[in-house]
């Protein structure tokens, strides 16, 4: 049997292909959106600048090796006067002077400050996972609001269709009364109206429909123009248990991880500050090569090549007690993002305690409504038939008709409440299907 339900479904799907329409399952479009929405693509890229910024290099920790060369060359009409008296005049002397080498500095000791920045570079490549994933979240649930709010668009335009062939049946049965004599004009009218009603509304939901799927279209940054048809059933997780999602939430939300990751920053920061209340030693290494070459002088030509190298250290003594001022500002932002993770996760906690309510509510509504949509389809079939044979007014068979359109939307609209309500809650501990 189960096979069959299987073998049932996709034929189901290839005739719908048949017809040119794609069939978008929620997987596909979570998917799609992971590959090709801008704002995840942005995210992603940013961590991708974090995560090659995580070197020595650039925190310092390793040596600088530069090479130079300079070449000076001037033709000068020069007039000498020497000690001894005697004058030395030339016309276009030449000189020239070449100097090529090169020189590697490296800070030994910072008071670690080089230590503190390498560190804090992880953090921010971990800042930028977490970033990431807020925005994945965030992206794929409004996807997924979005495809589960086709479905039931698309569920409300086959209850209108159904109700739309009752009204053309009603209206074809108050004709061929209105022909033999047993109802009046006014039946006839009546029915008209009420098949038109429902038809604006059909118009109304259609264009609805349409918007929507452009809207999903944009989200999942694909040709807005494409055509496709959503899973007909929405499917609700009813086990999701309060105490489960609050630990995850703690343990497992990227913005309270990212609050978590700005403390340990601060904390970084902090010691990068202190590190300026310790002497910066450095040292300092090179070969060099020169000549030089002169029309007029005692010396005409000179070469010169040699190894060099030097420590040195610096330590600030004074700087107008900025030092005190720089700990004292740290130190208030270290205990603003304490404040910070506070904030974020009562906020947070208190977001999920409400919606795991609204949760709740909705999973107890989704019986009711079917329950009550299945009432109503009895009670219309009944009312269908005592109309066919005219032993009930039409106002009647229109309250019944009401009543079944009614109870199906309900049941509709309460099945994705309650898959809006799930998302919410997957989405705030960091456990959303992706």
């Amino acid at each position: 049997m189960k096979n069959n339900k299987y073998i049932v479904i996709f034929l189901i799907l290839i005739a719908l292909n048949s017809y040119g329409q794609e069939v978008l399952t929620i997987q596909d479009a979570v998917k799609t959106a992971v590959e090709n929405n801008y704002q995840i693509m942005t995210a992603d890229n940013n961590l991708k600048i974090d995560s090659i910024s995580v070197s020595p290099g650039y925190a310092g920790m390793l040596p600088s090796l530069e090479a130079s060369l300079t070449d000076n060359n001037s033709v000068q009409n020069l007039s000498q006067t020497r000690s001894d008296g005697s004058k030395v005049e030339q016309d276009n002397a030449k000189n020239n002077s070449l100097n090529y080498g090169v020189a590697m500095n490296w800070t030994l000791f910072d008071g670690l400050r080089m230590f503190a920045n390498f560190e804090q570079l992880k953090q921010n490549q971990n800042l930028g996972e977490a970033e990431l994933k807020q925005v994945i979240l965030t992206k794929v649930g409004e996807v997924m609001i979005t495809y589960y709010d086709l479905v039931q668009q698309q569920q409300q335009l086959s209850a209108l269709d159904s109700t739309i062939l009752i009204s053309k049946q009603r209206v074809e049965l108050a004709q061929n009364r209105f022909s033999i004599g047993k109802a009046s004009k006014l039946e006839v009218l009546n029915a008209k109206v009420d098949l038109n009603t429902d038809l604006t509304l059909m118009q109304r939901q259609k264009e609805l429909y349409a918007n929507t799927k452009i809207q999903l279209n944009q989200q999942l940054a694909r040709d807005l123009k494409s055509d496709f048809i959503v899973v007909p059933e929405i499917f609700v997780d009813d086990s999701l248990l309060f105490p489960d999602l609050e630990s995850l939430v703690i343990s497992n939300n990227p913005q309270l991880n990212a609050e978590r990751i700005n403390k340990r920053i601060n904390e970084l920061e902090l010691k990068q500050i202190k590190a300026a209340r310790y002497p910066t030693i450095y040292a300092t290494t090179g070969y060099n090569f020169g000549s030089s070459e002169s029309s007029l002088g005692f010396t005409t030509s000179s070469n010169s090549r040699g190894f060099n190298y030097g420590f040195g250290a610096t330590l600030n003594l004074f700087d107008g007690f900025n030092q005190n001022r720089d700990e004292k500002i740290g130190k208030l932002e270290l205990q603003n993002s304490e404040v910070a993770i506070a904030q974020q996760q009562q906020q947070l906690l208190s977001i999920l305690g409400t919606t795991y309510q609204t949760y709740l509510t909705n999973i107890s509504l989704i019986e009711l409504e079917g329950s009550n949509e299945a009432i109503a389809k009895e009670n219309l079939d009944i009312t269908v038939e005592k109309y066919r044979i005219g032993i009930i007014p039409t106002l009647e068979f229109r309250t019944a008709q009401l009543n079944y359109i009614n109870a199906k939307v309900r049941f509709s609209n309460a099945k994705f409440q309650a898959k809006l309500s799930e998302i919410i809650l997957k989405q705030l501990s960091g456990d959303l299907d992706i």
